[in-house]
C-alpha cells in the first residue's frame, strides 16, 4: 500500500518520497495496532476467522501489549521510510534490491520444500549448507542470495539487449536452429523434472498440469473467442464420469481399457459443448455467463440425484477407477502420471498454437473483438461459436479423464463452480489469449497455494495478497498476448534490440 501511494507522487525528491511513505507506513502501523487492541478486547473471530491470538502475538513481536504496539507502529513507520528511499533510487538499483528481498522471502518460506529437493541433487546438496542452518535461512545465505540475484539482473541489464540483438541479426536458418536447440533442452528438463523435485513437488506439478489442460481449453472459449463460460467445469465432470463409468468394476461387469474410453470421453465433452452453444448463440457478456453457470450447476445436481444413482453413483461417487497402464507399465504415482499429463499438455498446447493463427483462430478473435463486424465480413457466427465451445469442452473432458484415473475415484463435490472461476482467474492472471500465460497463471494460482500449505489457514491470505499485488502491477497479465498488451500499453513504443523503429520490431518478432 505504501509503495502504491508513494509512486503516485510527481515530485520525486528524496524528502518528499520518504516523508510521504513514512506517513503512509505510520498510518498502516496505527491501523494494525488498533486491530490488535480490538482483537484483544472483543471477540471478532466469528467474522474474521484468521484473527487468532497467535496472529496478534506475532503482530506485537511476542512482547507485552504496550511495548508490542509501539514496536508495531515504529515498524510501520520504518518500513514506509525504507519504501520511500527505494522509490527514490534509480529503477535498476530499485529492481535489484526488491528482487533480492523477494527471493529471500520466497526461499525462507519454502525452505522445508527446498531442503529435501537440494539434498536429492547429489553434488548440489551443498547448497543447503550455504543457505540454511538448523534455525532456517542463514544471514550469510540471505546476503549471498541477494548478491546473486542483483548480479544476475545487472548482467542482464548490460548484456541482455546485446544478446537479443545478436539473435535478431542471425540468419533465419540459424535462428531456427537456436530455437530447436532450446526446445530440446527444455524437453530434457521436463523429462527429468519429477525425479529431481521429489514426491510432493511432483504432486504439485500434476495438479498444475491438469489446470494447464483446463486453462488451454477455456482459453479458446474466453481468450480467443471472447465467450464468457462459467459452466466449464461441467465438461471436466463429463470426461471424469465417462472414464469412471466405463472403466470401474463398480459400474460395469466388463470394464473397458482407459485408452479406448479416452476418445469417447473427449467426443462426449465436445458434443455437450456444442449442445450448450446452441441455446446461447445470441447471448453476450453477463447473460452468457449466467446461462453457462446454470449449465454447470445442472450437471453437478444431475450426477448428485438419487434417481440416476445406479448409473452415476450419486453422492457416494464412483470408486475403484483403475490407473492408466501401457503394457506392464502403470502410471499410478505422481512421478509417473506426470508424463501422461505432460503429454496431454503438449498435445493440447500444439493444437491451440496451430488453431490460434489458422483461419478459424482468426475468426474467433474477430468475434471476440466485435461480433457484428465479424458477421458483416462474412464470418459464420453459428459455426464459429459452436466450434469454440466444442473444442474447449473437448480439452476439458481430456483433463477430466486423466483426473479420474489419477484420483482413483470420482465425486460430484469435486466439480463445483469454483473450479470454473479458478480456471477463468488463471487465464486473466496469465494473460487473456496467451498460451504461455495459461502456464504461468496455473503456476501462480494453483501451484502457489499448494506450496503454501504449511501456512494452514493463512495460505489463502498470502495467496490473496500476491494476487492483488500482481493485478495492480500488471493488470494485462503476467504474459499477455500482443493484442492485449497493445490494449493496455498502446501509447508506449515497442523497443527493438536492433534499434529499429517500433513497426520493424513488431514485424521482426512476428
Amino acid at each position: 500500500v505504501t509503495y502504491f501511494t508513494t509512486r503516485k507522487i510527481t515530485e520525486k525528491t528524496l524528502g518528499r518520497l520518504v516523508g510521504t511513505a513514512g506517513l503512509s507506513g505510520l498510518i498502516i502501523g496505527v491501523c494494525l495496532a488498533l486491530l490488535v487492541i480490538v482483537g484483544k478486547n472483543f471477540k471478532i473471530r466469528d467474522m474474521f476467522i484468521n484473527a487468532s491470538p497467535v496472529l496478534f502475538q506475532m503482530l506485537i513481536f511476542g512482547q507485552e501489549l504496550t511495548n508490542g504496539l509501539l514496536l508495531l507502529i515504529l515498524a510501520g513507520f520504518l518500513t514506509g521510510v525504507f519504501v520511500g528511499f527505494l522509490c527514490w533510487l534509480p529503477p535498476l538499483v530499485r529492481k535489484m534490491i526488491v528482487t533480492g528481498l523477494v527471493s529471500v522471502a520466497v526461499v525462507g518460506v519454502l525452505q522445508d520444500l527446498l531442503k529435501p529437493t537440494f539434498s536429492a541433487w547429489g553434488p548440489l546438496a551443498s547448497i543447503n549448507d550455504l543457505l540454511f542452518d538448523i534455525n532456517g535461512l542463514k544471514v550469510s545465505g540471505a546476503i549471498g542470495l541477494i548478491a546473486v540475484m542483483a548480479a544476475g539482473l545487472l548482467l542482464w541489464a548490460k548484456k541482455g539487449d546485446s544478446a537479443k540483438a545478436v539473435y535478431y541479426r542471425m540468419p533465419p536458418a540459424n535462428q531456427k536452429i537456436f530455437r530447436v536447440s532450446a526446445y530440446f533442452v527444455l524437453a530434457a528438463i521436463l523429462m527429468i523434472l519429477p525425479h529431481i523435485l521429489g514426491l510432493f513437488l511432483s504432486e504439485v506439478l500434476t495438479i498444475v498440469g491438469l489446470y494447464v489442460l483446463l486453462g488451454l481449453g477455456l482459453n479458446i472459449v474466453v481468450g480467443f473467442a471472447g465467450l464468457l463460460d462459467l459452466g466449464y467445469v461441467a465438461f471436466f465432470a463429463i470426461g471424469s464420469y465417462t472414464v469412471a463409468i466405463l472403466t470401474s468394476p463398480e459400474m460395469t461387469a466388463s470394464p473397458w481399457n482407459f485408452w479406448l474410453v479416452l476418445p469417447l470421453a473427449v467426443a462426449l465433452g465436445a458434443g455437450f459443448g456444442a449442445i450448450l452453444g446452441v441455446p446461447v448463440l445470441n447471448m453476450r457478456g453477463d447473460y452468457l455467463a449466467i446461462t453457462t453457470l446454470g449449465f454447470g450447476e445442472i450437471i453437478r445436481i444431475f450426477v448428485l440425484s438419487d434417481f440416476f444413482r445406479p448409473w452415476l453413483g450419486g453422492a457416494q461417487g464412483i470408486g475403484k477407477v483403475p490407473k492408466i497402464t501401457i503394457g506392464s507399465l502403470e502410471f499410478g504415482t505422481p512421478q509417473t502420471i506426470y508424463y501422461i499429463i505432460l503429454a496431454g499438455c503438449l498435445l493440447v498446447g500444439f493444437v491451440s498454437y496451430r488453431l490460434r493463427d489458422s483461419r478459424l483462430g482468426r475468426a474467433w478473435m474477430a468475434v471476440r473483438e466485435d461480433e457484428d463486424v465479424a458477421q458483416a465480413m462474412g464470418i459464420n457466427l453459428v459455426s464459429t461459436k459452436l466450434l469454440a465451445f466444442a473444442t474447449g469442452a473437448g480439452f476439458s473432458a481430456l483433463s477430466g479423464a486423466i483426473f479420474a484415473t489419477k484420483l482413483g475415484s470420482v465425486y460430484p463435490h469435486s466439480f463445483n463452480v469454483m473450479i470454473s472461476i479458478n480456471i477463468l482467474c488463471l487465464i486473466i492472471v496469465g494473460g487473456m489469449g496467451s498460451l504461455p500465460g495459461v502456464i504461468v497463471g496455473s503456476l501462480a494460482l494453483v501451484g502457489l497455494p499448494e506450496l503454501l500449505r504449511e501456512f494452514a489457514e493463512y495460505r489463502l491470505l498470502v495467496y490473496g495478497l500476491a494476487l492483488m499485488a500482481m493485478m495492480l502491477l500488471r493488470p494485462e497479465g503476467l504474459l499477455p498476448s500482443a493484442v492485449v498488451k497493445r490494449e493496455f500499453h498502446g501509447d508506449e513504443e515497442v523497443e527493438d534490440p536492433t534499434n529499429s523503429t517500433p513497426a520493424q520490431a513488431v514485424g521482426t518478432g512476428g
